[in-house]
Protein backbone atom coordinates (compact mmCIF):
# COMPACT_ATOMS: atom_id res chain seq x y z
CA UNK A 1 0.00 0.00 0.00
CA UNK A 2 1.00 3.56 -0.93
CA UNK A 3 -0.10 6.65 0.90
CA UNK A 4 -0.01 9.80 -1.10
CA UNK A 5 0.53 12.86 1.09
CA UNK A 6 -0.09 16.86 0.48
CA UNK A 7 0.42 18.99 3.33
CA UNK A 8 -1.08 21.89 2.90
CA UNK A 9 -0.82 25.80 4.30
CA UNK A 10 -3.72 27.83 4.19
CA UNK A 11 -4.62 31.42 5.24
CA UNK A 12 -6.96 31.26 7.68
CA UNK A 13 -8.75 33.68 5.77
CA UNK A 14 -9.70 31.55 3.00
CA UNK A 15 -9.54 28.09 5.02
CA UNK A 16 -13.47 27.62 5.08
CA UNK A 17 -13.84 28.36 1.34
CA UNK A 18 -10.52 26.50 0.50
CA UNK A 19 -11.78 23.29 2.74
CA UNK A 20 -15.30 23.34 1.06
CA UNK A 21 -13.83 23.33 -2.42
CA UNK A 22 -11.12 20.28 -1.72
CA UNK A 23 -14.36 18.28 0.07
CA UNK A 24 -16.86 19.41 -3.28
CA UNK A 25 -14.62 19.41 -5.86
CA UNK A 26 -10.61 19.00 -5.78
CA UNK A 27 -10.84 15.10 -3.33
CA UNK A 28 -13.75 13.79 -5.76
CA UNK A 29 -11.81 14.92 -8.97
CA UNK A 30 -8.63 13.00 -7.44
CA UNK A 31 -10.67 10.10 -6.77
CA UNK A 32 -12.41 10.30 -9.78
CA UNK A 33 -9.19 8.97 -11.18
CA UNK A 34 -9.70 5.09 -9.64
CA UNK A 35 -6.12 5.65 -9.27
CA UNK A 36 -6.79 5.69 -4.61
CA UNK A 37 -9.00 3.23 -3.75
CA UNK A 38 -9.34 5.87 -0.36
CA UNK A 39 -8.51 9.15 1.17
CA UNK A 40 -8.77 10.89 4.67
CA UNK A 41 -8.35 14.69 5.42
CA UNK A 42 -6.88 15.83 8.21
CA UNK A 43 -6.20 19.65 10.11
CA UNK A 44 -2.70 19.77 11.58
CA UNK A 45 -3.13 20.57 15.78
CA UNK A 46 0.20 21.40 16.22
CA UNK A 47 2.82 24.99 14.98
CA UNK A 48 0.24 26.83 13.33
CA UNK A 49 1.05 30.37 13.29
CA UNK A 50 -1.41 33.14 13.27
CA UNK A 51 -1.74 33.50 9.21
CA UNK A 52 -2.15 30.02 8.08
CA UNK A 53 -3.30 26.67 9.07
CA UNK A 54 -1.86 23.53 7.92
CA UNK A 55 -4.03 20.25 6.25
CA UNK A 56 -3.16 16.31 5.08
CA UNK A 57 -4.78 15.39 2.70
CA UNK A 58 -3.80 11.75 1.98
CA UNK A 59 -5.01 9.33 -0.56
CA UNK A 60 -4.58 5.51 -0.76
CA UNK A 61 -3.34 3.37 -3.81
CA UNK A 62 -2.44 -0.02 -3.99
CA UNK A 63 0.60 0.28 -6.53
CA UNK A 64 3.23 2.48 -7.34
CA UNK A 65 1.98 1.89 -11.08
CA UNK A 66 -0.99 4.01 -9.81
CA UNK A 67 0.83 6.67 -8.18
CA UNK A 68 2.79 7.19 -11.59
CA UNK A 69 -0.30 7.06 -13.40
CA UNK A 70 -1.57 9.99 -11.41
CA UNK A 71 1.33 12.05 -11.14
CA UNK A 72 1.85 11.81 -15.32
CA UNK A 73 -1.21 12.08 -16.47
CA UNK A 74 -3.61 13.61 -13.87
CA UNK A 75 -2.12 15.69 -11.49
CA UNK A 76 -0.87 18.74 -13.12
CA UNK A 77 -4.04 19.43 -14.37
CA UNK A 78 -6.05 19.07 -11.00
CA UNK A 79 -3.11 20.79 -9.16
CA UNK A 80 -3.15 24.14 -11.70
CA UNK A 81 -6.70 24.43 -10.51
CA UNK A 82 -5.88 24.39 -6.79
CA UNK A 83 -3.08 27.19 -7.53
CA UNK A 84 -5.37 29.41 -9.64
CA UNK A 85 -8.08 29.47 -7.76
CA UNK A 86 -5.75 29.66 -3.77
CA UNK A 87 -3.05 31.43 -6.10
CA UNK A 88 -0.51 32.83 -3.45
CA UNK A 89 -2.69 32.00 -0.30
CA UNK A 90 -1.58 28.58 0.46
CA UNK A 91 1.90 26.41 -0.14
CA UNK A 92 2.25 22.85 -0.41
CA UNK A 93 4.91 19.78 -0.19
CA UNK A 94 3.92 16.43 -0.99
CA UNK A 95 5.23 13.26 0.34
CA UNK A 96 4.89 9.50 -1.22
CA UNK A 97 4.57 6.79 1.27
CA UNK A 98 5.03 2.80 1.12
CA UNK A 99 3.50 0.74 4.19
CA UNK A 100 6.62 -2.00 5.67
Amino acid sequence: MLLYNITIGIDKEVEREWLQWMKAEHIPEVMKTNLFYDFKIYKVLQDQDEDNISYSVQYLAQTLDHVTLYFEKFAPSILEKLRLRFKDKHVAFMTLLEEV
